[in-house]
């Protein structure tokens, strides 16, 4: 009941992140769409554009979530917890395409074809307004990353953490500020200089942000796809119960499975004294097993071997 207990309030506050950060991009697609169409700034339909893929996004992570709830079958016994993991590495790669490689694209269209910016104003004021949000945005997620890495380094948890649903939205928006903030630059750079090539620029550079976020979270995100091992606290709670154990001698081998957030399979093989009994080894087992997960709620699936070698 605890281990669900916990499970269900850290999906719920996945989904509360994903949700708030795609309210939030619907309300800036409509600003940015309408100063790009003010302005006629490239800067700024790159902007629109990006927030357009991350609107998609979320919503593709919504049903990453929703689908790794989903119970397990006997076609899917260990559950669909890598659902969420499937749909965060389309969303990286979606970011490289649909964000990246077109912003990089308008950029150097509108070099190599430059077109005057007007209506400034609206531009600056609709890209204050979006940083605005995007920064509550940014904040909240990195509220709730603080909470979750604990006394792990801040860059450390980001390399080291599971629930990528977190991660992606946090490198969305990280990105979005970013891209704002050059947008801005390059716009004001454009009018004072009356040269509208630096607003391609500024295009450019946004391309670039969202090209490298998009890579790393691809990178990170594939990793846990086609799977990679739990967090090493898992192991070392295992560890220490074995020792605590005088029933135990030694952790012969353990291996880990990270299945999806917060779901890891966990497999050990434990050599244990050689005066026991059957039925002292299913009680020693069903112990391990249940300080196991009472320890470490997100060790979903445990399967222990006993050495058999000196039985009675």
């Amino acid at each position: 009941m605890e281990h669900n207990s916990k499970s269900k309030m850290a999906k719920d506050s996945s989904n509360h992140h994903i949700i708030q950060s795609l309210l939030v991009n619907l309300v800036i697609v409509i600003s940015k769409g309408f100063a790009a169409f003010m302005t006629g700034s490239g800067a700024m339909l790159a902007e629109t554009i990006h927030s357009t893929a991350d609107c998609a996004n979320q919503v593709l992570l919504l049903v990453g979530v929703k689908q790794s709830e989903k119970p397990a079958d006997d076609l899917h016994p260990f559950g669909y917890g890598k659902s969420v993991y499937f749909w965060s590495f389309m969303v990286a790669m979606l970011l490289f395409s649909i964000g990246g490689m077109f912003s990089v694209y308008e950029g150097i269209h509108k070099y190599n074809n430059p077109e005057p910016v007007h209506d400034i104003a609206w531009a600056i004021g609709v890209l204050v307004f979006g940083l605005a949000l995007e920064g509550y945005a940014t904040l909240s997620n990195i509220k709730e990353l603080n909470k979750r890495r604990r006394n792990n380094g801040f860059f450390n948890y980001l390399r080291s953490t599971k629930d990528s649903d977190l991660i992606v939205i946090f490198g969305e928006n990280s990105a979005a500020v970013l891209g704002l903030l050059v947008a801005i630059a390059f716009l004001l750079l454009s009018y004072f200089t009356s040269d509208s090539r630096y607003d391609a620029i500024g295009s450019l550079f946004i391309g670039i942000i969202l090209i490298l976020v998009a890579v790393f979270l691809a990178v990170e995100v594939k990793s846990l796809l086609i799977g990679e091992s739990a967090d090493p606290i898992i192991r070392e709670t295992i560890d220490t119960i074995a020792e605590n154990n005088p029933n135990i001698i030694e952790v012969i081998n353990c291996r880990t499975i990270q299945q999806g957030p917060r779901e890891v399979l966990v497999c050990i093989k434990l050599k244990c004294a050689a005066d026991l009994n059957s039925q002292s080894i299913s009680e020693l087992i069903n112990n391990f097993e249940k300080e196991l997960r009472t320890s470490r709620p997100e060790a979903k699936y445990i399967y222990i071997e006993p050495d058999l070698q000196e039985w009675k």
